[in-house]
């Protein structure tokens, strides 16, 4: 896909992922709609861009008012939606509160799902292009992750479904899976815990050079990291070896999670 000249929905826009994604985006020549919950955050990096004419959308997307706010920006036509915005909370599943599973699969799932369905009619008039972003962890359940795995298994699943569903049309539905990445949503404890177990960690900035890859490429998906491409296609075959390799890190996981849980209190 040709960005220039075209618009694009950036949900998430606020966070570390997605404002590069907005740097990767402008300089390609695409016009934005940025969208996140903070506009002082929207604010400052609409005066950083490169472009013009950037529309800004303070919103929260998991409500009807917010994805409306999101459509009503949109009445010049959409080429692109990236669904980016997302939430992690890093923690053992039993201590996990009922809000947090809920917000995580609310952020995670439903709010880019019904983006999707409401932006559909007009991507099908701009033959345009969904991305999902999802997670190495949407291939590899990872322990002190339940919900976060869960929640991107489930978009891996509507990101397969929906681009099967549209193949007679004009709309293409993409898949981007990062690694860890180095951003703010991480707290110290996620961070040490990839430190400790050796997990490598790309910065924003490669990922939004991953996403532009993706787009020029038409692919249906791009996993980030060898290692976690070919561990992601053993777990498929042959969870068992995984389960084996995960549990020796049980330990680690744990010890970080219960850290991270005794700080939120």
């Amino acid at each position: 896909m040709n960005i220039s000249g075209k618009t694009a929905v950036l949900t998430g826009a606020g966070g570390g992922i997605g404002s590069a994604m907005a740097f990767a985006l402008a300089g390609a020549g695409a016009g934005l709609v940025l969208v996140a919950r903070d506009r002082v955050k929207l604010d400052s990096l609409c005066e950083s861009l490169p472009g013009e004419g950037h529309a800004l959308v303070s919103a929260d997307i998991t409500s009807e008012a917010g994805r409306a706010a999101v459509l009503g920006a949109c009445q010049g036509g959409v080429d692109l939606l990236v669904n980016n915005a997302g939430v992690s909370h890093f923690g053992m599943f039993e201590q996990q509160s009922e809000q947090q599973l809920r917000q995580t699969l609310d952020v995670n799932v439903l709010a880019p799902m019904l983006l999707t369905q409401a932006l559909l009619p007009m991507l099908a008039q701009s033959s345009g292009t969904v991305v999902n972003v999802g997670s190495g962890y949407g291939s590899i359940g990872f322990a002190g992750n339940c919900a976060y795995s869960a929640s991107k298994f489930a978009l891996r699943g509507f990101t397969e479904a929906l681009r099967r569903e549209l193949a007679d049309s004009s709309i293409s539905v993409q898949y981007l899976a990062p690694r860890a990445v180095a951003t703010d949503m991480n707290p110290p404890e996620v961070v040490a815990m990839n430190k400790e177990l050796g997990n490598a960690t790309d910065t924003a900035a490669q990922v939004a050079n991953e996403l532009m890859a993706l787009l020029a490429s038409g692919k249906p998906a791009r996993h980030m990291g060898a290692p976690e491409r070919f561990f992601a296609k053993l777990n498929g075959l042959f969870p068992s070896i995984i389960d084996s390799a995960l549990a020796s890190k049980l330990p680690v996981i744990r010890r970080q999670a219960m850290a991270a849980q005794a700080k939120a209190g």
